[in-house]
């Protein structure tokens, strides 16, 4: 007998630190972010850029919060899981993922492909209505060749830590100037929301999305709605737009 179908909704966001601006017009975005990701209402929230700590900023901005990032972004009753990419001169930063669901288990993998670019993928084991769902957190290099090998890495991960049996999903920062790697995710049984449902979702640079960085990947899931969030509010919390994408597990 197949068990019942169980709904998800998965959020992708690159907070940019929490702060937005150049010099001196910078400001504080992170207590307008924590509303916000309140209001995605989403089971499982990928969250890249996000500070633990930032002794520069800590001095400069009068409400940095006491907290890392990742738990002063959680809603109330959700975990926050955090992994730093990045260690720099003022302190440190990396991916974050938030869930409402229990956490099973957690893994993080160093992707660097250079010393200028420090990234990571971070993986989340989670149970969804006693079924395990794996997310994948990623946010990608600048430069193409260093996508095409971080994604080959994230390849290798996959295949020696996720059953072919189970939910997965990867989310984050692609920084994918034209889907380019949708081909070589294809390639791992993983479609992205967009392809499955047939409309561009547009996400970057906020103020004015002309294209799509950031993605949601599945594989035995199945997409059934994709929303990006607009308007002026949006635009000014950081330079890209959440990705929201609800989904069902596919029977067993």
């Amino acid at each position: 007998m197949n068990a019942p179908s169980s709904t998800f909704r998965v959020a992708t966001y690159n907070i940019h630190k929490g702060v937005q601006g150049i010099g001196p017009t910078r400001r504080l975005e992170i207590h307008n972010l924590g509303h916000a990701i309140e209001q995605l209402d989403a089971d499982i929230v990928c969250l890249q850029e996000v500070r633990k700590m930032n002794r520069q900023a800590a001095a400069r901005f009068r409400h940095w919060p006491e907290l890392p990032q990742a738990d002063f972004l959680a809603p109330e009753g959700y975990t926050a899981v955090y992994e730093t990419n990045a260690i720099t001169r003022h302190g440190e930063h990396g991916n974050a993922l938030l869930t409402r669901w229990p956490v099973l288990r957690k893994t993080h993998q160093d992707i660097s492909d250079h010393r200028f670019e420090q990234r990571g993928l971070l993986h989340v084991a989670i149970e969804v209505e006693g079924r395990p769902v794996h997310a994948i957190v990623v946010h990608l290099g600048l430069i193409r060749g260093s996508r095409m090998r971080q994604v080959a890495l994230l390849r290798e991960f996959i295949e020696r830590e996720i059953p072919s049996s189970e939910a997965l999903v990867v989310a984050g920062d692609f920084n994918d100037w034209g889907a380019r790697m949708r081909y070589a995710m294809n390639a791992m049984g993983l479609r992205d929301t967009s392809d499955l449902r047939g409309a561009r979702t547009l996400t970057y640079p906020s103020r004015l999305p002309v294209t799509q960085l950031d993605f949601i990947y599945g594989r035995q899931v199945e997409v059934v709605a994709t929303t990006v969030p607009r308007g002026p509010i949006w635009a000014r919390m950081s330079d890209h737009l959440p990705l929201v994408a609800d989904f069902v597990l596919s029977k067993q």
